[in-house]
């Protein structure tokens, strides 16, 4: 006997269906690929510029991001001379035990788990924001998603659960953007490592093709990687002793000194207030030499806070996160407009209004 605990299986649209009905206009095919040239410099130290990944921990209301997105465009263009700004667009939540896991899986957010829906509205998203000029960072939870919108994306995160999985690893090993790695759980850095020197490496897997149907996958490599500090059980890690412990390893396993921080999650505490003090931190570190440091990362919404999940959508309070905490747009206007007057006097550059 088999499958005796699987309730059923819903056959999914394919990848090229999708694709085909929202297929990439030239603009935004532009868009993407011109976002990921900036991170793959930034990443390889031809490029000076921060990189900063910025937006809603999870998305849960497409109007809503694409209004976030709108303001955002404007400061990506406006501060783009120091500042290389991509939005965050998270389809998909690990969970610790339940919850909800994100648009694609249930974009109703009322455990119908409609895919085909989610999948379609994740994709029609991430076109509008290319749209506007505005490249979209994601992280690739599920292996068989990136085949439906990874062609819109321009840089992907791994996330702290997901990290040691040799699945993602070589998932992020055939990924045409730049990948960024978190550390574990736990604080530590050495998962990290040696999943960056994995994902250089060329890999066999099974996964499926644009068809859907399954298909042995054959990678030659990503050359594109970097570690993200993002804090562990035991406290933060974005502090200049562990910032300089983290140069001092990548540069003993002959990797590229160059990493991100992302000032949410442990490094502050869960608290979304506090993503600040991380993020002033991790810039007077780059101004005093630490150029290791090259991006940050901030979880960011319209307004500040979060609200639980609610079976009346129509009770959601608009531009709040559901899931964690998030710093609200006046909040992460500051922030990256400081950060870019204080990058530009860092490099002895004029002031963007001289």
């Amino acid at each position: 006997m088999e499958n005796v605990r699987v309730r059923r299986y819903t056959r999914l649209v394919s990848p090229v269906t999708v694709k085909d009905a929202l297929p990439v206009p030239e603009a935004v095919r532009e868009t993407v690929a011109f976002g990921r040239s900036e991170a793959q410099a930034i990443v390889h130290g031809a490029d000076e510029r921060f990189l900063v990944v910025v937006g809603p921990c999870s998305i849960h209301d497409p109007e809503g991001a694409l209004d976030y997105a709108r303001r955002l465009a404007v400061l990506r263009h406006e501060l783009n001379d120091v500042l290389c700004i991509f939005m965050r667009v998270y389809f998909e939540k690990p969970r610790t035990t339940v919850g909800w896991k994100g648009l694609i899986n249930d974009p109703r957010m009322d455990q119908t788990f409609d895919l085909h829906t989610g999948l379609r509205q994740a994709r029609k998203l991430l076109l509008d924001i290319a749209a506007l000029g505005l490249p979209s960072a994601t992280e690739f939870l599920d292996p068989i998603i990136p085949q439906y919108i990874a062609d819109v994306v321009s840089w992907v995160a791994i996330g702290a659960r997901t990290t040691e999985s040799q699945t993602h690893r070589e998932l992020a090993s055939g990924l045409s953007m730049p990948v960024g790695f978190k550390n574990s759980t736990d604080g530590s850095i050495q998962t990290a490592l040696d999943a960056l020197v994995s994902a250089k490496n060329s890999h066999s897997f099974l996964g499926i093709d644009e068809e859907g149907h399954t298909s042995m996958v054959r990678t030659v490599g990503n050359p594109d990687l970097h570690i993200v500090l993002r804090g562990g059980r035991e406290g933060a890690n974005y502090s200049s002793r562990h910032t300089a412990e983290t140069e001092r390893r990548l540069r003993e396993a002959g990797l590229e000194p160059r990493f991100m921080v992302d000032c949410s999650h442990a490094n502050s505490a869960k608290d979304p207030r506090r993503q600040g003090v991380v993020w002033k931190n991790i810039l007077a570190q780059r101004h005093r030499g630490r150029s290791s440091v090259i991006g940050g990362m901030l979880e960011s919404y319209l307004e500040e806070g979060n609200q639980p999940v609610l079976a009346d959508r129509n009770l959601l309070r608009y531009g709040v996160s559901v899931t964690d905490g998030c710093i609200g747009w006046k909040m992460t206007e500051k922030l990256l407009r400081s950060a870019a007057a204080g990058e530009r006097k860092a490099r002895g550059l004029k002031p963007a209004d001289s």
